[in-house]
């Protein structure tokens, strides 16, 4: 039987990566890795995350440019600073509500 894999983050979180210069808010996530494996190959082997661990897809940013990321939850802290993103898919995705908090525009279950 297969192990249930709860995700640490939530969509509309804003996380940091943990060894790389940028942060993101989740707007999806795969309970374990669902890219190529050319993608993964990419990586190198010292630094590959496991596959068995949710990984998750970030409107992300750097001090140079906005982008999506897909990062694994290992490799992933609670970003606390309450910085706004700059990232413009996070508005046509969410609404921050008065206390700071990313919502779904669309609050609609697939």
């Amino acid at each position: 039987m297969d192990k249930i894999r709860i995700a640490k983050y939530q969509i509309g979180q804003v996380v940091k990566h943990r060894v790389y210069p940028f942060r993101g808010v989740v707007f999806d996530i795969d309970p374990e890795f669902d890219n190529t494996d050319e993608w993964w190959e990419s990586i190198p082997a010292e630094v590959r995350p496991r596959k068995d661990q949710p990984f998750y897809h970030l409107f992300a940013e750097n001090a140079e440019s906005e982008y999506i990321a897909y990062v694994s939850e290992q490799n992933l802290l609670p970003d606390t600073s309450d910085k706004p993103l700059r990232h413009p898919q996070v508005n046509e995705v969410f609404v921050q509500d008065d206390r700071g908090v990313y919502r779904p525009r669309n609050s609609q279950l697939n």
